[in-house]
């Protein structure tokens, strides 16, 4: 299976199974924006309203899946990535259902929770997948495809929560996942089951609950300084916890024999900085999303699906693109494409800026949006392949787990600092403050990329004679 040839049918499985099974990750972390301003308006009774409600929602779901899919990425190479993955769409099912008939907001925001540790079970575990099945070009444009059809899910998760939020109920844009998870989890049975290691890794349990209260301390922090101040004991308590925790985990991850984080995956320069530009890069996309959501419907007055369908150009440049700048990438090295790429986005976020509260779609909103969407496309595929071509095929499901867990983080924190960023009040002043903040992170992701990155070298076969 690990050669370039013509994809076999058991290798499409693989590919579609990973797709369906991340796309639904990725989609929730996503539809769930546009259904925020009608979640607040529901569930207005509790400790949990407004804007706190609205990041909150996001967050928790950030909070669990950014902590634990580094332990989820050692269970899918310990335990086996099949076996992790359908573990993960059970649990997914079953929170997703939970958030549907949550009657309060503090009940949502903790289904919320268990759905992101069930969504850690799966993008990883699914990622690996596909580097253990594709080898090359072939793996190189297998990423591309997946990374079009996830990407397109964060992307397109608007337009969908749009449409059922206006047509049905905010609770639909959490039923919607159970039939594809029933799916996804049926055409796992032609899913080969791999070799599980004999030598079983200890699980890093320590380092997953010290990672998970260093979040969720900082994050308290961040998204209740709108409401309390910087010097309240909350605020300064969390962010102190978060401060200490991060030191914490760093120094227990360094001393314990089966970390959840290998820091020598480190060692390799293009995993380093490829981390460091998807921080940057998924901090600014977590951010921009939810900012453009928000200002459309909260001051420019739209709909929720006339604020979907907004970004659905976004989308149909994704799909079209995605799968041939990763095939390119694979042939000419990812350092261009991943300095090009998030530039080019951020002078697209720059366009948006003479949108005022009577915006006007074509001609304040489209071209920008359709720009930032050729930079997405030139980036995120070259992106993925980098980093996961740095490190060994072993260390495939932590290597995808530790990617993924930096842009969750990112988009984490990005989030938290909304309101500090925007105002507790969003504005179009603040929607611009927004705007700026989403360009100069993508200009800085690229930088990183030009300065870090270095192509891989291509060997050529040696002459016989030679």
């Amino acid at each position: 299976m690990r050669h370039d040839l013509p994809v076999t049918p058991t290798q499409r499985r693989v590919l579609v199974v990973a797709i369906l099974a991340s796309f639904v990750s990725f989609l929730d972390g996503s539809v769930v924006n546009v259904a925020l301003p009608a979640i607040s308006r529901e569930l207005t009774t509790g400790p949990l309203t407004g804007l706190p409600l609205q990041q909150w929602v996001v967050d928790s779901y950030l909070v669990t899946l950014g902590a634990l899919i580094l332990l989820a990425g050692s269970l899918s190479d310990v335990l086996g990535r099949r076996r992790v993955l359908i573990a993960g769409l059970v649990g997914f099912a079953v929170a997703s259902v939970l958030c549907a008939i949550a009657p309060s907001g503090v009940l949502l925001v903790l289904a919320r929770a268990l759905q992101g540790v069930a969504g850690a079970l799966l993008v990883p575990s699914s990622l690996a997948m596909i580097i253990a099945a594709f080898s090359g070009a072939a793996q190189a444009r297998s990423i591309g495809v997946w990374t079009a059809w996830t990407g397109t899910a964060s992307i397109a998760g608007p337009l969908l929560g749009g449409l059922l939020v206006d047509h049905a109920t905010w609770r639909w844009v959490f039923w919607i996942n159970v039939p594809v998870l029933a799916v996804t989890l049926w055409l796992t049975r032609g899913v080969p089951v791999e070799t599980v290691p004999v030598v079983r890794r200890r699980l890093d349990v320590v380092g997953a609950t010290i990672a998970a209260v260093a979040l969720a301390a900082g994050v308290l922090g961040l998204i209740e300084q709108g409401r309390l101040g910087w010097t309240h004991p909350v605020v300064v308590g969390g962010l102190v916890i978060g401060v200490v925790g991060l030191v914490a985990f760093v120094w227990w991850e360094r001393r314990v024999a089966d970390p959840m984080l290998p820091l020598r995956l480190f060692d390799s320069r293009n995993f380093t900085w490829g981390n460091v530009a998807t921080a940057a890069i998924y901090a600014a996309l977590y951010f921009g999303g939810l900012v453009i959501t928000l200002f459309l419907q909260e001051v420019a007055g739209w709909s929720a699906t006339a604020a979907g369908l907004s970004q659905l150009p976004i989308t149909l440049v994704m799909l079209a693109l995605s799968a041939r700048f990763g095939a390119l990438a694979g042939r000419f090295g990812p350092r261009v494409f991943m300095t090009v790429g998030p530039i080019v986005g951020g002078v697209g976020y720059l366009m948006l800026l003479g949108a005022r509260e009577d915006v006007v779609y074509w001609t304040q909103l489209l071209p920008g949006l359709v720009v930032f969407g050729l930079g997405l496309a030139i980036t995120v595929a070259p992106l993925t392949a980098a980093i996961l071509g740095a490190i060994s095929p072993d260390d495939a499901g932590i290597g995808s787990a530790v990617n993924n867990a930096v842009a969750r983080v990112a988009g984490l924190v990005s989030i938290a600092l909304l309101g500090a960023i925007v105002g507790g009040v969003l504005t179009v002043e603040g929607f611009h403050r927004g705007l700026l903040v989403t360009a100069g992170l993508l200009v800085v992701g690229g930088v990183v990329s030009w300065f870090g990155i270095r192509n891989p070298v291509v060997h050529q076969p040696r002459s016989i004679h030679s």
